[in-house]
């Protein structure tokens, strides 16, 4: 199967983007303020990154001047808002096939620089970035002695799996 290391890695971030957000909601309060705007910059982050890269693999421009958000959302809307993409991106890989993986897709970044990437590459991109900072948020909250969610690749393929991945490997 073709696709089905990029299915692995977008339910992976799924399964980790919620874990780590659930662990955030449960803690909100024990985390300071400095610290708290400190996560919820990482989160817009990591969603704004997402929604870019989302339109460039739907063909769509994103409209975004830069990679966070004009005026930092809540927490709460952080959350939501990063479930519906992390879901969109489940969805999307499920649905992606072995001859789209290496199809190039023109683009331009939020600086307006024009760029070129398959979508595989796209999906590559989104995963390990979002990887990279949710473990900056994992460390916020470890400072503030709030374990983390465990963000592993091998956490997650140890732990009980969404039907949805389960079904699709086995195609």
């Amino acid at each position: 199967m073709f696709t089905l290391p990029y299915r692995t890695l977008i339910h992976q971030m799924r399964w980790a983007t919620n874990g780590l957000n659930t662990v955030i909601a449960e803690n909100l309060e024990r985390i300071p303020d400095g610290d708290r705007m400190l996560i919820r910059r990482l989160l817009d982050h990591i969603q704004t990154v997402d929604e870019i890269f989302r339109h460039n693999l739907e063909g769509r421009p994103h409209g975004h001047r830069a990679a966070r958000s004009d005026e930092l959302p809540s927490f709460d809307a952080l959350a939501d808002k990063a479930r519906a993409t992390v879901d969109w991106y489940a969805d999307y890989a499920d649905a992606l096939r072995p001859e789209e993986v290496d199809q190039p897709i023109a683009f331009a970044f939020s600086n307006g620089e024009p760029a070129r990437m398959t979508r595989g590459e796209m999906l590559l991109h989104v995963a390990t970035h979002a990887a990279g900072h949710r473990g900056q948020a994992a460390l916020l909250l470890q400072k503030n002695g709030i374990m983390p969610w465990p963000d592993r690749i091998t956490d997650f393929l140890g732990a009980e799996r969404p039907a949805p991945l389960a079904a699709v490997a086995m195609r």
